[in-house]
């Protein structure tokens, strides 16, 4: 690989690009690589407006019906964290099969294998779905035996069942932006991601306000505008003249690698499960404390927030795994390894503006959650814990999608497992139960977890061995389409 790269003048052309990047940009060069930071907040900015976007859509639902009552906040709180497990991590793990296979494919100039991994991991999603949905209608049950309040129980079940039509947009809808993601196709999501939060807003505040429906009026508009997303991104790839090479129909040839993304779906799914689940389980706990409905609304309510938060981060997260993918492909480890190290320089700066922004505006960001006074008081308390949880998720996310670019996943979910369920989850019900510390509790286990997880991710991608996955089908050049 070196041989060719020298013998194209890519070699030659790439040392005297450092050479010139240190002379004109000094001391400051030395710090971040401006041309690769560039090239990075260029693909990642559009990526956090359109997951911004997107996540925007569940959580308008949930701050409408929140100004119900405070029975109705506490329900929809609580059927958005039980969402984020079951069907956003789900989701979200499956479609991180993609980063791995699409983004090593596409760096290798595989193009056409790129469509046959999207059908194929949509079909895996799909098969999920259907078992989770079915997981949904018994949500009541599984909440009250999780000892929560059952009016909550009951108000967070009827929210589900109304939401049962999203689950299945949005499983289409993360593996197209996976899709597009490793192509370096970002700026047309923004628009395409936009216009259906606009149109939600004006859908949700109709039925929520001005119908019959009430409360169920959140999850019907929820579920609309994911379909109306999903479809504007399938006929976006569908028709642009750029997806020639690379989306080439529908093709029966894609069960044949249902099994080969599987095995990287799956553990996938498990790392990204494992890390909400620890931050949704405090939600849990919190339903055990006492004054449930204000507990269980003050940790969902934080635990959202930090969503947000993580939506900046998963920006740049997606921006390494797809340079860091793009680049094994290739087969050049050191450019991976380089760019790396620029997305976690600018995801704790950025997180950092994230934290100073919370810190100072958090009595303007609590009235788009709730109106109570005991509320305000309680989350301006937790605020300082709050912006340490986001710091450290601002890198262990930019590890994490490393570690998904590589085909990593595996490690990552043990890593999840050990890190968060042995140490942050125990120290949280230490704290909370067995101190005076309640809810603060609840949160400094969840720093504990952070820390740990970040640590040893930094240290196994520090020493792990940067190699390109042994792709399937990368000789095959012509397959057959329906």
């Amino acid at each position: 690989m070196a041989a060719s790269t020298d013998a194209d003048g890519t070699g030659m052309y790439d040392n005297e690009r450092e050479n010139t990047r240190l002379q004109v940009g000094g001391w400051w060069n030395k710090v971040l690589d401006m041309e690769e930071a560039k090239h990075q907040l260029l693909f990642s900015l559009p990526m956090i407006l359109t997951n911004t976007f997107y996540y925007l859509i569940t959580l308008v639902s949930v701050m409408l019906v929140g100004h119900l009552g405070e029975l109705q906040l506490a329900g929809s709180t609580l059927a958005n964290s039980w969402f984020s497990v079951t069907g956003v991590a789900v989701m979200v793990g499956l479609s991180g099969a993609l980063e791995t296979l699409c983004g090593q494919g596409f760096g290798a100039k595989e193009y056409q294998m790129l469509g046959i991994y999207l059908q194929a991991s949509s079909i895996i999603s799909l098969i999920f779905s259907i078992i989770i949905s079915v997981i949904w209608l018994y949500t009541e049950p599984i909440l009250v035996l999780l000892h929560q309040s059952h009016d909550i129980a009951r108000t967070a079940a009827l929210y589900m069942k109304f939401f049962i039509p999203g689950l299945f947009a949005y499983s289409f809808l993360q593996n197209i932006l996976r899709f597009l993601q490793t192509q370096s196709v970002v700026m047309p999501l923004v628009v395409l991601s936009v216009l259906p939060m606009l149109v939600h807003i004006g859908i949700a505040y109709g039925l929520v306000h001005w119908s019959g429906l009430s409360f169920k009026g959140a999850p019907v508009a929820a579920s609309i505008s994911l379909w109306m997303s999903t479809l504007l991104l399938a006929l976006y790839v569908m028709y642009a003249k750029k997806f020639k090479q690379t989306w080439q129909g529908f093709s029966m040839h894609s069960l044949n690698y249902v099994l080969t993304n599987m095995k990287l779906a799956l553990p996938s799914a498990a790392m990204v499960c494992l890390e909400y689940c620890a931050f949704e389980v405090l939600v849990f706990l919190a339903g055990l404390l006492p004054d449930s409905h204000i507990t269980t609304s003050l940790i969902a309510i934080c635990a959202n927030t930090e969503f947000i938060a993580y939506m900046i981060t998963y920006g740049l997260s997606a921006a390494a795994s797809t340079r860091v993918s793009n680049e094994l492909g290739a087969g050049n480890p050191e450019r991976a390894k380089h760019a790396m190290n620029v997305t976690l320089k600018l995801s704790l700066l950025l997180g950092f503006c994230f934290v100073l922004g919370l810190g100072f505006g958090h009595n303007i960001w609590i009235q788009f959650f709730s109106d109570s006074p005991i509320i305000k008081k309680k989350f301006a308390s937790l605020t300082p814990l709050l912006v340490i949880s986001i710091l450290l998720d601002a890198i262990q996310g930019v590890l994490s999608g490393v570690a998904r670019g590589c085909g990593w996943q595996h490690f990552a979910a043990c890593i999840n497992l050990a890190t968060f369920y042995l140490v942050g989850l125990p120290i949280s019900c230490l704290l909370a139960f067995k101190t005076n510390l309640q809810y603060k509790g609840l949160w400094m286990g969840l720093i504990c977890g952070l820390l740990c997880q970040t640590g040893t991710l930094f240290l196994f991608v520090r020493r792990a061995k940067w190699t390109r996955l042994d792709l399937p089908g990368e000789n095959e050049k012509e397959l057959p389409i329906v």
